[in-house]
């Protein structure tokens, strides 16, 4: 034995079994036996790694987990829910484009609609996406795009996704689908006229709170290199470790899923009875506003996200939050346990105070991202907390 030997990478071990869990693999970079091979490789002759910022296998494992919920093929996972927004608009777009986006996008998407594209030369405004007039009408000459939640955050309005569908359709142009809050569970973007589906892998898909992580599927093969190469130019890497994490969070989301909606739907008709509440919001509820539209696109499927206001104002929000120190009060969503996030404080903060209020987010507006804890115990921390906050 050499005395450098010790620093040469030795073959992994071979075995006729196989791991019944994913291996994780942090290699940064891939050997290759030649010039032919790499060669082969960055053609698409033959199928390998040769650096981890333009992919690698848990990367791929887990993209492939959520083509199969989303009925896509050939996904991306990004870096985090925005690396995926960024990379469909840093990939698609050019200077002197336009794109249409919901107004009611989460906060960050709202900056980067409002403030980033224009510093590069992209167009960008904002329309109801509830109202399809108000889209037709916002439609430009130079128009590429139109990028929507199906289910608006925080609000919970619901889009006109048929009328959407049709009208990109019409003009011939994208229609980009921001699934994160409805997921495939409750809704096929893909069977609903989307060209692009994005996810926030971080909330439901990965469901714990400790990874980081995107995903963008567009449904026309063609389009898919120029999102893998804006991924890998502008390093939207996304962490092994968070991937391998992901997956693993992924394969209890169909159970999570459906035990965090009943837990919504039981805590918005219990808020709804609740003295200091002002409203509620719940999209199969037959009092929220896109009723008719939201259980015509996801039947019974309102999903884990309830929204509602206090009748008080900022103080009445802080004593609230302060009632209820067993609700993690946090700027997230998705989590295995139920979190409490305030958008004036929080995702909308960027936003006046006049133009969260056009939207309707007053200070004492809140978003609950509803865990799979027991609904009764749940339910009554939540009626204490208003209680005590309302006393």
């Amino acid at each position: 034995m050499t005395k450098d030997s010790i620093v040469r990478r030795v073959a992994w071990p071979k075995s006729v079994s196989t791991p019944v869990a994913t291996p994780l693999q942090p290699s940064v970079v891939y050997a290759s036996p030649d010039l032919d091979t790499l060669d082969a490789q960055y053609e698409g002759a033959a199928k390998g790694y040769a650096y981890a910022r333009e992919g690698h296998p848990n990367a791929d494992v887990l993209a492939q987990k959520i083509d199969m919920l989303e009925g896509g093929e050939g996904g991306l996972i990004l870096g985090s829910g925005m690396a995926a927004v960024g990379v469909v608009m840093l990939g698609l777009l050019s200077a002197g484009d336009h794109v249409l986006g919901g107004n009611q996008l989460y906060g960050r998407s709202m900056r980067l609609m409002t403030q980033d594209l224009p510093r590069l030369g992209i167009d960008a405004s904002l329309a109801d996406p509830t109202d399809i007039s108000a889209m037709r009408a916002a439609i430009r000459p130079n128009t590429k795009m139109i990028l929507v939640e199906v289910v608006s955050n925080p609000t919970l309005r619901v889009a006109d996704m048929d009328g959407l569908a049709q009208l990109a359709k019409e003009h011939g142009v994208l229609l980009v689908v921001d699934n994160t809050f409805t997921t495939p569970r409750g809704f096929k973007a893909f069977d609903q006229g989307a060209d692009i589906v994005i996810h926030s892998v971080t909330k439901l898909l990965a469901g714990h709170s400790d990874a980081t992580l995107g995903y963008v599927c567009a449904k026309d093969p063609e389009l898919r290199q120029p999102l893998i190469d804006a991924a890998a130019t502008w390093g939207m890497t996304p962490s092994p470790f968070d991937c391998w994490m992901a997956e693993r969070g992924l394969y209890s989301f169909e159970l999570r899923y459906d035990r965090a909606e009943a837990n919504a739907k039981a805590l918005a008709d219990a808020l709804a009875d609740t003295a200091g509440v002002k409203r509620v919001l719940y999209p199969t509820r037959p009092d929220h506003p896109d009723h008719n539209r939201a259980v015509a696109l996801l039947g019974d499927r309102g999903g884990n996200m309830v929204s509602f206001e206090l009748t008080g104002g900022r103080d009445m929000a802080n004593r609230f939050v302060r009632a209820c120190p067993q609700i993690a009060f946090a700027p997230t969503l998705g989590d295995i346990g139920t979190t409490l996030s305030n958008p004036a404080t929080s995702s909308h903060r960027a936003l006046t105070p006049e133009a969260r209020a056009e939207l309707g987010m007053s200070d004492g507006f809140f978003r609950v991202s509803v865990g799979v804890e027991d609904s009764d115990q749940l339910i009554a921390e939540f009626k204490e907390a208003i209680g005590t906050a309302n006393g």
